[in-house]
């Protein structure tokens, strides 16, 4: 005798920026193997956002491509409009993957101005941003989730040497999820943060098992992170009976010290 189980997140709608491709994209997959129909964001990788959609939707599932750069103040509103037409749903989880990151490494006074407002614009405003434009829709439903990223320490508020901006921006990121999570607790919505290691390059679309193998000399766990590894994260985050779990700041790191190691 064998018993149907719904799928936890059946029936719901998420938003996932920068879903097209990295941890983005392993969320956005692992939603919707939980049965949530699945916005997949992206700004130039069109690509890699319809192919992910159409696996999503031969494995039966629903999924939508939508554009749009978070970080431009007029993009929020309408990525949320296209959603809604393009799924027919209010958007019941959002997550907030997307932000921009500059690898080169340089002094706060030597970096142009464009690309500090770039910073703040694309890790801080667009979340918050779009944070607003849903909460009234998971007000009125009862039911909400939340998740910003942040990375490694970002909880701590550490000056980060070379990261002066993105840092600012995460760390702002922090204070603000925790007083969402406080504002929207009685309306059944959480708002929780996952700081990811230095997961990078092609490991960000690899699963647990790919990686369990291999050896990362940095890392204290002994193994490179994997895409899967964040995903999980957020899932638990998103499941029903997580409604108790809100305001956390959440490492998935391996234990790693991204500060501390890339330090010269």
């Amino acid at each position: 005798m064998s018993i149907e189980r719904a799928l936890p997140l059946e029936g719901r709608t998420a938003l996932v920026t920068g879903g097209a491709r990295g941890l983005g994209r392993m969320t956005a997959e692992l939603l919707a193997s939980l049965g949530c129909a699945v916005a997949v964001n992206y700004v130039r990788s069109e690509a890699a956002a319809v192919e992910l959609v159409d696996r999503i939707r031969a494995a039966g599932g629903r999924a939508a491509a939508v554009q749009g750069d978070v970080g431009d103040p007029a993009t929020p509103r309408r990525l949320v409009g296209e959603v809604e037409r393009e799924l027919g749903a209010g958007i019941d989880i959002l997550v907030n993957n997307a932000g921009p990151f500059v690898r080169e490494r340089r002094r706060f006074a030597d970096a142009p101005e464009d690309e500090l407002e770039a910073m703040i614009q694309g890790n801080l405003l667009g979340a918050m941003r779009l944070d607003r434009l849903v909460i009234p829709g998971m007000r009125s439903r009862g039911w909400g989730r939340i998740v910003h990223f942040g990375f490694g320490r970002s909880a701590e508020a550490r000056g980060w040497p070379h990261r002066a901006a993105y840092a600012a921006a995460k760390v702002g990121l922090v204070s603000f999820t925790k007083t969402l999570s406080t504002e929207e607790a009685p309306f059944g919505i959480t708002v929780n943060m996952v700081c990811p290691g230095d997961i990078r390059g092609e490991l960000k679309e690899k699963r647990i098992a790919d990686v369990r193998h291999l050896i990362d000399p940095e890392s204290p766990r002994g193994r490179p992170g994997a895409g899967e590894d964040v995903a999980r994260v957020v899932a638990f985050l998103c499941d029903p009976a997580s409604d108790y779990v809100t305001g956390n700041i959440i490492e998935v790191s391996g234990g790693l010290d991204p500060i501390r190691n890339h330090l010269p």
